[in-house]
């Protein structure tokens, strides 16, 4: 039988067949590391999310935020397209007329998660996937830019901070400007700019974070101008054009626009605040930093250390996160409110950085693509191949270096991960606050104004109690905007400064009716209300007391001794005790 001869067809098949077999091959790969990086990150976060059964964390804003998206859902349940009308901070720059809802695209995605049968079930679960995503947008960046050691970069996302693990986990918006940030930033590297318009369109409508779109659209235009010596305005122009129809197509203009300038005003300055504001937009210490983000800060270190920028074009992309990654650094040293943006970034500027560092360590591989194809011959002779035994021991030599660097996030991880759930499970408990809202809402009349010692318990006290309203609430500085005289007395009565605060309460504030924590914060304030002769204590549980102005001023209340405030103290002096 004559033997079958391949013809040239099938001849050049074959090269073809092997480059689609290569493709299909790393295609696999990188969606099983997609996949494994998506269940290592949302194991992790739903774990720590049900390290308490309250919503997550530190701050109360969760309550807020879930409880003021299923009325929402209510109201479009009625047929009312338009928002709800705000009425329970009357006495705040929220008041009913200028309310302005600055997370309104944020409360809309939270509505299929108020269908849950428990509410605060809905929220949690909300804030464990939205966490989630946002880690994995910034892990899949570096899967499509075909990052090498990948599944090393995913510890060290998920390593880089405990409180970046920490305020991902609060039902709040953050998460979504991670997710936009990312996608704007693989948009900028693509060239894609037009995208850029409906992207910051719905940031804008989103959370007002989305300034932080605007300044890497402003890196990548330095970038560019860097590495290609001309001005690339597009990106610039979509992300400002995008902003301005977020903040105009919107159903609160143009009283957002008055509260966009009035966070900026009081938030953004180098010295002290004109009231005490959240915690978090007071700095770090240089230690407490340093123990929080060090990962991160090693990360920025590396990246400073391998970056380079000799070959302009190949240094496009690290650039652009050593510009965007320090901004943040800087940011989060002076406000902690930005520590969840800055530890993704640093990973990424050090992943991008020490890629290109390792895809040039080459001289040669320096020049262009067109002299190095007339110098491979000469340098395939000059370069014998290297033999089994030299590839076997670099190759052992990498896997140590991946090993170790394993090893060290992975420690990392676990100390952050078992920090940060033990942080979320001493916080306050599902349900801090729910009775004495509960007592309110049966004995004091539907629509009454609340004298709330604290400006953060509002959003509790607004998840258990909406029938009433409240003097303070969301942020101090909404009171102070609105009435600066009342927020000075209001600090002043409820720091223990105005020894006799009962007939400002009812004059100035207009309301009988005091609710406070049984926090040590407010001592001087409870002591300095039943001595005044003026308020009896109605109501009172280990979280919280609730308080009534008399008619008129009268003898002090007998002291309750067994009472749980009183069974605090006496325990707090056993224990401070020599």
């Amino acid at each position: 039988m004559e033997e079958l001869q391949e013809s040239p067809d099938s001849a050049q098949i074959k090269p073809k067949r092997a480059l689609a077999d290569l493709i299909k091959s790393e295609a696999a790969v990188r969606g099983t590391d997609l996949v494994a990086g998506a269940v290592a990150i949302g194991v992790i976060f739903w774990w720590l999310q049900f390290s308490t059964s309250a919503i997550c964390c530190g701050d109360f804003d969760g309550y807020y935020h879930i409880k003021w998206a299923q009325m929402l859902w209510q109201n479009f349940r009625a047929k009312h397209f338009s928002p709800p009308s705000f009425i329970w901070l009357p006495l705040t720059t929220l008041n009913l007329h200028d309310y302005v809802d600055h997370h309104l695209l944020f409360h809309i995605i939270l509505i299929p998660f108020t269908w849950f049968r428990d509410l605060q079930t809905g929220a949690k679960v909300a804030a464990a996937l939205f966490a989630s995503v946002a880690v994995f947008s910034c892990y899949w960046l570096i899967v499509r830019y075909e990052i090498r050691y990948r599944l090393i970069w995913l510890l060290a996302l998920l390593a880089s901070s405990a409180p970046f693990l920490y305020r991902l986990n609060m039902t709040k918006a953050p998460p979504f400007a991670i997710i936009f940030l990312v996608t704007g930033v693989y948009l900028l590297f693509e060239k894609k700019f037009w995208p850029l318009l409906p992207l910051t369109f719905v940031f804008a409508l989103t959370y007002d974070m989305f300034v932080l779109l605007i300044l890497a659209a402003a890196v990548w235009t330095i970038v560019i101008g860097w590495t290609e010596q001309r001005f690339e305005w597009r990106p610039l122009a979509w992300v400002l054009l995008g902003s301005v129809l977020g903040l105009v197509i919107n159903p609160y203009f143009p009283h957002n626009l008055y509260l966009f300038y009035e966070h900026a005003r009081v938030k953004i300055t180098p010295n002290d605040f004109a009231t005490k504001v959240g915690n978090e937009w007071y700095p770090y210490d240089t230690r407490e930093f340093v123990a929080n983000c060090y990962v991160a800060l090693a990360a920025m270190l590396a990246g400073y250390l391998f970056l380079d920028i000799e070959d302009r074009e190949r240094a496009e992309r690290p650039l652009f996160f050593l510009l965007l990654s320090t901004s943040l650094l800087l940011m989060t040293a002076r406000w902690k409110r930005f520590a969840e943006y800055f530890p993704p970034f640093a990973i990424l500027f050090a992943a991008f950085t020490l890629e290109n560092f390792w895809r040039g360590r080459a001289i040669f591989t320096r020049l262009p693509d067109s002299v190095m194809e007339d110098l491979r011959p000469f340098l395939d002779r000059q370069q014998p191949s290297a033999t089994a035994k030299e590839i076997k021991q670099q190759e052992t030599w990498r896997l140590i270096k991946a090993g170790f660097a394993s090893i060290t996030l992975g420690a990392a991880l676990f100390i952050n991960v078992y920090h940060t759930a033990k942080d979320i499970h001493g916080s306050e408990g599902r349900d801090y606050y729910a009775k004495g809202a509960a007592w309110m809402r049966s004995n004091i009349p539907a629509g009454q104004i609340v004298f709330n010692t604290d400006w953060d318990d509002f959003p509790r006290l607004f998840f258990f109690d909406p029938t009433h309203v409240y003097v303070s609430g969301l942020d101090p500085t909404y009171l102070l905007d609105k009435n600066p005289e009342l927020s000075k007395l209001y600090e002043k009565i409820t720091t223990g400064d105005e020894e006799d605060p009962g007939p400002l309460i009812r004059d100035r504030f207009g309301t009988r009716w005091v609710f406070s924590d049984n926090t040590k914060d407010h001592d001087a304030f409870y002591d300095n209300a039943l001595r005044s002769g003026w308020f009896d204590r109605v109501y009172e549980d280990s979280d919280c007391s609730v308080l009534h102005i008399r008619d008129q001023k009268g003898e002090p209340p007998p002291e309750e001794k067994n009472s749980d405030k009183d069974k605090d103290k006496a325990n707090d002096d056993e224990d401070n005790s020599p």
